[in-house]
This record gives structure tokens, sequence and C-alpha cells, in this order.
């Protein structure tokens, strides 16, 4: 990773990191992926909201690590994977940071979903 740009949040580029108080479940094809009343609410910029799940609360089983990596320079490398039930729609619809940055520290070990790859990431009342 020599050579890459690492850039700290702050005012002109926000970034919170915040324990969801509910519940947040993730399905595709009728099968729940993700449940977790652990999850985190990344906020971004004017980007809209993101659910990190902690890997532990994921079903693991349902995902095909993929090749594809991608740089944020506020977070670190990203790596993905895809859910292999949803077919073309669900390849690389999981991202995770597994060595984040410091300033976001806290996403290590969890997954986040992009909402078009899969049927729903519904949140519930705790």
């Amino acid at each position: 990773m020599t050579g890459r740009t690492i850039k700290i949040p702050g005012p002109d580029h926000p970034i919170t990191i915040e324990p969801n108080q509910g519940r947040v479940i993730v399905t595709l094809g009728g099968h729940v992926i993700a449940d977790t009343r652990e999850a985190l609410t990344l906020r971004e910029a004017s980007y809209p909201p993101v659910q990190y799940i902690p890997r532990k609360d994921v079903d693991m089983a349902a995902l095909s690590r993929s090749d594809t990596a991608t740089y944020c320079p506020y977070k670190g490398e990203a790596a993905y994977f895809s859910i292999p039930a949803g077919g073309e729609r669900s390849i690389n619809a999981v991202w995770t940071y597994e060595a984040p940055y410091d300033a976001v520290a806290e996403i290590k070990d969890h997954l986040a979903f992009y909402p078009d790859r899969v049927d729903a990431i519904e949140q519930r009342a705790a």
C-alpha cells in the first residue's frame, strides 16, 4: 500500500460511527444473511448512512470472497464478498475493511451490504 494517501476525517469530510440501537436484518431470496443487535452506523460526509454488521452475526457460509478490492483514503483497503444465491445482482454485494485506519477502527471485523444487491436491509426497534 505504499504511495497511498491517508486522510483524516474532519470538518470538510466528517465520519462518525455510533452503535445502532435497534436490530438490523439483511435478507436475500427469502433467507436471512445477517441479523444483529450490534450494528454500527457509519455516517460519512453527505453519503447515506451505512450499517456495519459484526461478522459473527453474518451467515459467512452464504458469502463467497471476491478478488475485488478498492481503496478509501479515510478508511483503507476494502475487500469484497459476493452472495452466490443472488446471482449477478449480488456480485460484490458486501464489503469490509479488514485493517481499517485508526480513525474508523471500530468497523474492523464488520461487513456492510449494498442495499441494491440484497432484497432488504431492515432496521427494527430493539
